[in-house]
């Protein structure tokens, strides 16, 4: 199963036409070096693609919000679906008004896949993102893959907060809570286009804690 880009893709390539396709959103790596306290994995990710870059929130900053690129469902003659393909953090400053703690905030993501739309911003209610688990889908054999398809989120003040993914997979275990203030990191494993094979985009995700 294709996205129907990819068709057209190799046909152009076959007739010697030149094509430039991005197969990822890549950003230079930040020059920010932070200690960090752990580091927070998942044991169900898969394995498809290569890990991207780390980008971490500035000092004193930790993630209370995310965002995710979902592509819901593929369009096109061939059904290929990749659901979750980045997950994007929102950093605030532990420093922020108790009244609005999220009127200032940047963000922070590592490699992306290239399908789908961001979805809007969750926030914890207080407090910063302390742990995560992933929604994955295992391999499909000949069938449709789709690698990662949603995240939950602890946060420090004790509430759930769950991304607006797809429901294909099952849910896998936490990771381990935070060694630290808030999660002040993050790096993706994305498979880039695959032209004429199964594309999964998002697969895995770790995330580092900082003090």
């Amino acid at each position: 199963m294709h996205h129907f880009f990819s068709i057209a893709f190799s046909l152009l390539a076959i007739f010697g036409l030149h094509v430039s396709v991005q197969s990822t959103e890549r950003r230079t790596e930040r020059s920010i070096k932070r200690n960090y306290n752990s580091l927070l994995t998942v044991p169900n990710g898969m394995e498809w693609g290569s890990w991207g870059i780390k980008e971490m929130c500035s000092s004193g900053m930790y993630a209370a919000g995310f965002s995710l690129k979902v592509e819901y469902l593929s369009s096109g003659m061939w059904k290929d679906n990749t659901a979750l393909n980045g997950i994007r953090l929102h950093c605030v400053s532990n420093e922020s008004s108790s009244l609005n703690p999220h009127e200032h905030y940047y963000s922070v993501q590592s490699d992306v896949g290239s399908w789908g739309r961001w979805t809007n911003i969750k926030w914890c209610p207080s407090g910063f993102l302390k742990a995560f688990r992933l929604r994955v889908e295992p391999s499909q054999g000949v069938d449709d893959d789709t690698a990662a398809n949603n995240i939950r989120f602890k946060c420090s003040d004790g509430s759930y907060l769950e991304g607006d993914g797809t429901s294909w997979g099952s849910w896998g275990d936490w990771s381990y809570m935070c060694e630290g203030r808030g999660i002040c990191s993050i790096v993706t494993r994305v498979e880039v286009p695959q032209g004429w094979k199964d594309d999964t985009a998002l697969n895995d995700v770790q995330m580092e804690c900082c003090e």
